[in-house]
């Protein structure tokens, strides 16, 4: 990698663009920029996408994502690097080399295989490619509770549970740390997720935030433990400075068209009172 020495620090992100600019390359973008770090990005995939759903993906080839990441790296040099939707087992394998041909490190894994309601987002093939070639890089993994199910085995419907998996996926991944998301359980779970390095798990509490608008806060998460990895923060404050981020997006999550809305990157700059912002709620969620 280059040694260069950037005037604030560069974070990559390694996802797919989101038409709707709620989630993916787009979401991740603009965490980067409101921590102060310059975002770069390689592109996998692209989705037709509002606040309804995806219409479409269309993958780019695993050579043209290799070139993306040579390209910034090479020239650039990043401090941090984050991944998001990966796709298939071609393109994470190809990511899997470049992490190793570049050291990108430190290097936060959100493994996008499972949605936040159940769905399947990834075959097996990728899902095992994910396992074997980039979970054992990654400085932190940060998967959901479906994820985080099929990763231990295990049934999660508490925090104990949530403890119990984290330890499993540990154990049988061979990664360094990982952070096991509350979002998707029952509500006096949600605000809460589980974080085990090895050596003690830490159960990390943030307010729960009533609103329908919590689109990207996968994306988001991952991409400002990155952006704080870069800043030079050792992890567990890298995360705990990131669901503090997230909560307070969530809190000025936006009403924008006809379905789940994102929260809000750009909080900083608007008003409580903007009329752009969700201030009426009608359900609980969580990171």
């Amino acid at each position: 990698m280059v040694d260069s020495k950037p005037l604030i620090p560069v974070a990559l992100t390694i996802a797919g663009s989101d038409s709707g600019g709620g989630a993916g390359i787009q979401a991740d973008l603009r965490t980067f920029a409101f921590h102060c770090v310059h975002g770069t990005s390689a592109l996998t995939c692209v989705t037709a996408q509002n606040t309804l759903g995806v219409n479409r993906v269309d993958a780019l080839s695993p050579e043209a994502v290799g070139e993306q990441i040579s390209a910034v790296v090479e020239d650039i040099g990043v401090q941090a690097t984050k991944t998001g939707m990966l796709l298939n087992a071609e393109i994470i394998e190809q990511v899997a080399r470049e992490v190793e041909r570049w050291d990108l490190q430190p290097l936060v894994v959100d493994p996008v295989m499972v949605s936040r309601t159940g769905a399947q987002l990834i075959d097996d093939r990728a899902i095992m490619t994910l396992r074997s070639r980039l979970f054992p890089r990654a400085t932190v993994i940060t998967p959901n509770r479906y994820e985080a199910e099929i990763l231990s085995g295990l049934k999660i419907e508490t925090v104990d549970q949530m403890c119990s998996a984290a330890q499993q996926i540990y154990d049988q991944l061979g990664i360094k740390a990982v952070l096991v998301k509350g979002g998707g359980l029952q509500p006096s779970c949600r605000g809460t997720d589980v974080w085990f390095d090895g050596h003690e798990v830490q159960t990390l509490h943030s307010e729960m935030i009533d609103t329908p608008h919590t689109h990207g806060t996968g994306c988001t998460l991952s991409a400002a433990i990155a952006a704080n990895l870069a800043r030079g923060e050792d992890l567990l404050s890298a995360i705990q400075q990131a669901k503090a981020y997230v909560t307070q997006a969530l809190q000025f999550s936006l009403a924008i068209g006809r379905g789940q809305g994102p929260v809000g990157h750009f909080f900083p700059l608007l008003s409580p009172t903007s009329p752009c912002l969700s201030r009426s709620v009608s359900q609980t969620e969580s990171i």
